[in-house]
């Protein structure tokens, strides 16, 4: 798996409530938005506690600030156990088509959070150990 500090959206982020990632994504920054098949995959730096759910969304709008157009892709629903887990990735989501130019994860959270972090990020295969 290859990885690039670019394209992640949230590197150890600490979740206490609902919110967006760290990072956006401008996808023709380089000129080239998304060539072939990518992956999203998060996983948890540190055990989540108090959270008893964790919505991940991978939203997508023409403008860098969200304010309008804001499109969710895809989305995966994370249970307390699954939270609690940092030893393998919690999630691997092909990459639908359809993006628009900036993308962003937004994650809903659910319960008091006392404890957790996540990373998440686009890489071009899944390890899911």
């Amino acid at each position: 798996m290859l990885l690039d500090q670019n394209t992640f959206f949230s590197d150890a982020q600490a979740l206490r409530s609902t919110g967006a990632s760290t990072n956006t994504l401008d996808l023709t920054a380089a000129g080239n938005a998304v060539p072939g098949r990518l992956v999203l995959i998060a996983h948890a730096d540190t055990a989540f506690a108090g959270a008893t759910q964790v919505v991940c969304a991978l939203q997508t709008s023409d403008k860098s600030d969200f304010s309008s157009g804001v499109v969710t892709l895809a989305s995966a629903t994370l249970n307390a156990t699954q939270l609690a887990d940092t030893e393998k990735n919690l999630f691997a989501l092909g990459i639908p088509v359809g993006m628009k130019r900036y993308v962003r994860m937004y994650y809903t959270v659910t319960g008091t959070v006392t404890a957790g972090a996540i990373s998440c990020f686009v890489a071009d295969v899944a390890d899911m150990k």
